[in-house]
């Protein structure tokens, strides 16, 4: 495997953030890390109380700054996806760490040109805290180890209650070709930090399965995600994150009234 491994993808790596130069630099560092390099990275700061994020940037030569004064998850990632030049927009977030073979094997899941999206493997980065632990043990973002497919059929198969696409993974390991943003439009800026407080990427995932594409869980392409250590800040984090299953549900319907 080591002897095909590519030097670099063309592809866009965005990270959005905001006040969190600790993890981010964490995050940096580990993408510097890739076997396979991407073809520019391009770190989103979201309405920035101070220029610590800015100044941190300075520190990773080609690493590419954007500021988005508007505050909210998925309008920052929207600014990326317009910002990126490659034909694949590559997220993660400023408090993950990616292994090494991360960017080789979300790269391999667009050479099937069906595939219109992906995501992959979230692990526990530690588990030291009961907040953490909680959270794995009942909202863990690991999709398990096998290969899935997610397409018409899975989505036509779970229309009646609503199609689980939270199952298909989740945001802080994900990627697009780019040109499924001009077709079926950007992430819905009412979810996630937004006026509802989670839920744009499984809502766009809705939209691609709605629009008969497929969507690859690739288990290779890992990434290691810091859970809240706080049981404060995980109530908070779950909160958001049915407030926004909620209005995206809703907006799903909209879309499909079926």
């Amino acid at each position: 495997l080591l002897e095909n491994i590519t030097a670099s993808a063309d592809v866009s790596v965005v990270i959005c953030t905001r006040n969190r130069t600790q993890d981010l630099k964490l995050c940096l560092e580990h993408l510097s890390y890739q076997r396979c390099k991407p073809a520019e990275i391009i770190v989103v700061d979201n309405a920035p109380s101070d220029n610590s994020t800015e100044e941190l940037v300075k520190q990773f030569p080609g690493v590419k700054y954007c500021r988005e004064n508007r505050t909210g998850l998925d309008i920052a990632r929207n600014t990326g996806a317009k910002a990126a030049s490659s034909p694949v927009v590559v997220y993660t977030d400023d408090d993950v760490e990616p292994h090494p073979m991360w960017l080789f094997h979300v790269n391999e899941s667009f050479k099937d040109a069906n595939v219109m999206a992906m995501t992959g493997l979230v692990i526990a980065a530690e588990l030291e805290t009961e907040s953490q632990q909680i959270f794995e043990k009942h909202w863990s973002f690991n999709r398990g180890y096998s290969d899935k497919y997610y397409d018409t059929a899975f989505f036509n198969k779970h229309l009646h209650t609503g199609p689980p696409v939270w199952e298909v993974g989740a945001g802080a390991n994900m990627a697009f070709r780019k040109n499924v943003f001009e077709k079926l439009g950007y992430f819905d800026e009412r979810l996630d930090v937004g006026a509802a407080g989670c839920n744009g990427d499984s809502e766009m995932w809705f939209r691609i399965l709605a629009n008969g594409g497929i969507i690859h869980y690739n288990p290779r392409a890992v990434a290691f995600h810091k859970h809240r250590k706080e049981i404060k800040q995980l109530k908070r984090q779950l909160y958001y994150y049915m407030r926004g299953f909620a209005a995206a549900a809703l907006i799903q319907q909209e879309q499909d009234k079926r």
